[in-house]
């Protein structure tokens, strides 16, 4: 999540709409696991495996927007940092209070909380705050190499092994106690997320964890050159951006999709590696096609802007949402609804937080989550 501000300049409002298209993204990836949570104990990585919707949000969405946050993330601190005011004493009392917020986000609503994970990447940005431009580029390009090579070698590994590289079967059992403690009440969700959580959360640090921090590190050196405020120096890049993004990215991420419903570990563990350098193309594509969009209908912008400047707010709104929606928390829908149902969940869900948002901001100036890590943060609201 993106959720630093900047105490002291003025408002990026082209970030709060870039967060706010990201939020829709979010909440598609991560919607499929509440309405199926058997895929949180099973072998399957896809939330929705079956059928075009299935295959076109696990190709357009899934690994993609996380890296957009990322990116935002890293971008914002720059914006937090440039006042030079106690930069290091408030960065620690944020990154407390996500890690605060993040562990109780994940044991009370959603198990594949990334909060935590960004509190601590945020210590390490912070340690790296005065790199440079060009040498955060580098670093970042080197950890997406590494873990590449790293999912490759993997793959060689699993063909050696006596299943061939063939994926393990998924258990229908556990997919089925895991549907029936989701949907049973709320304490029998609460005793499944108390069972999972830690186990995800693992599994989020270490497969996401270095995508995140080479994020974090391109934003960064985009924040230090002042990309959002400055966009005239960068317009000449649009076009190849976008012909590598969507020429490479998008044949990139079908394979993924395919790859990750073959039923191969190996060739899964390869196109990861490949997915690993693809989607940053891809979405470095979505967002200077954004851009472009904001740039020539600004009430595109406008509309997306209130979720981006509740970034916080409504990534935990999202959660709750989807737990009264699929959860004994309320409506206990979960395994109930077909692919396209459970997108349409997702744009009535995001419409009502947006619409929230809007009429939150008319009275205030944050949204009550960022209300609560400012006055950590700066020691005001």
């Amino acid at each position: 999540m993106t959720l630093a501000e900047a105490p002291s300049t003025r408002r990026v409002h082209e970030i709060d709409a870039v967060r706010g298209f990201a939020l829709a993204g979010i909440l598609v990836a991560n919607i499929g696991f509440f309405a199926d949570p058997g895929y949180a104990v099973g072998t399957g990585t896809m939330p929705i495996t079956e059928g075009p919707v299935a295959y076109l949000v696990s190709t357009l969405v899934l690994t993609k927007f996380y890296i957009l946050f990322s990116f935002l993330f890293g971008y914002s601190f720059t914006l937090q940092t440039r006042d030079g005011v106690n930069v290091k004493a408030r960065m620690l009392r944020r990154c407390l209070g996500l890690f605060v917020i993040g562990v109780l986000h994940g044991f009370l609503l959603w198990i594949g909380d990334i909060l935590t994970l960004y509190a601590t990447l945020g210590l390490i940005l912070l340690a790296m705050r005065n790199i440079s431009p060009r040498k955060a580029v580098i670093t970042g390009c080197a950890i997406i190499g590494v873990m590449s090579v790293i999912w490759l070698l993997l793959a060689g590994l699993t063909l050696l092994g006596p299943a061939g590289g063939a994926a393990a079967a998924t258990d229908p059992a556990a997919a089925a106690q895991a549907e029936a403690l989701v949907t049973g009440g709320p304490l029998d969700f609460l005793t499944f997320q108390a069972r999972t959580y830690p186990a995800i959360a693992g599994m989020v640090w270490i497969g996401q964890g270095p995508m995140a921090l080479a994020l974090f590190l391109f934003g960064l050196a985009a924040g230090k050159s002042r990309l959002f405020e400055e966009p005239e120096r960068w317009a000449r890049f649009v076009p190849r951006v976008q012909w590598v993004g969507f020429g490479v990215g998008l044949p990139a991420a079908a394979f993924f999709t395919w790859a990750t419903t073959s039923g191969e570990d190996a060739l899964e563990l390869a196109a990861l590696a490949l997915n690993n350098v693809t989607s940053v193309l891809l979405t470095a594509a979505y967002l200077v096609t954004l851009l472009q969009v904001i740039k020539r209908f600004p009430a595109a912008g406008r509309a997306l802007a209130p979720a981006g400047r509740m970034a916080a707010s409504n990534y935990l709104g999202q959660s709750a949402l989807c737990c009264l929606v699929f959860t004994g928390y309320g409506l206990a829908l979960a395994g109930e609804l077909s692919p396209l149902a459970v997108m349409g969940v997702a744009a009535v869900i995001y419409a009502i937080l947006l619409g929230l948002s809007r009429w939150w901001l008319r009275g205030h100036r944050y949204g009550p989550i960022e209300y609560g890590l400012r006055r950590l943060t700066v020691g005001r609201g």
